[in-house]
């Protein structure tokens, strides 16, 4: 079933300092680490926005759009959301309601993307998260549109980590039971992707 009150984001935006270069580009398993983003997400949603600043990232697919961050500057991924919102609020199609999903945990269970959509469809918060036993998982999110402004102006204010943000406005979280210990495992170096793609030919 796709969902066409909600835009499927993933969340691409970032330097990759510590891996060198744009990792989402590069391979894990033959495919581009975003592509094992996108084979799930886009099961679930009628169009997927990238947000990403590297130019050189080009997919050609009439669901999914590029766009770069509406904040010149990395300042971290609220300005991702933010640009996601902008956009949502902009389309012709309007959207009450963005899901995030960053480009490097190539692992995660698809039933998440099914437990933030259920939560959209019947919200007691404008914010949800996906969470564990050990951490919360901030971009793994269900995101209310209307929180466009007031996001904007407190990036003006310097707010800049996502969890202080969405404690501020409020927040709810969504428990997942861990069945996979990889399952949110996150590729930050060349060493990770090295993790992973062992990982992979395990399967």
């Amino acid at each position: 079933m796709k969902e066409h009150n909600i835009l499927g984001v993933i969340l691409a935006g970032g330097k990759s300092s510590r891996f060198g270069s744009n990792k989402s580009l590069y391979n894990l398993s033959n495919n581009k680490l975003i592509d094992h983003t996108l084979h799930k997400v886009k099961k679930y949603f009628d169009e997927i926005l990238i947000v990403s600043n590297d130019k050189e990232l080009k997919i050609e697919d009439q669901k999914i759009t590029i766009i770069q961050d509406c904040i010149d500057g990395y300042l971290g991924p609220l300005v991702g959301v933010l640009s996601a919102m902008k956009y949502a609020n902009l389309s012709k199609t309007k959207r009450d309601w963005i899901i995030t999903f960053p480009c490097d945990t190539p692992f995660f269970d698809e039933k998440i993307i099914e437990e933030m959509i259920k939560k959209t469809n019947t919200p007691q918060e404008k914010i949800y998260f996906i969470k564990d036993k050990k951490q919360r998982h901030n971009i793994f999110g269900a995101w209310s549109t209307e929180l466009e402004k007031t996001l904007e102006q407190d990036i003006k204010n310097n707010f800049r980590k996502v969890d202080l943000w969405a404690d501020k406005i409020g927040c709810s979280f969504i428990e997942k039971d861990i069945r996979n210990e990889n399952e949110f495992l996150n590729i930050n170096t060349k060493e990770d992707l090295e993790v992973a793609e062992r990982i992979y030919n395990k399967k």
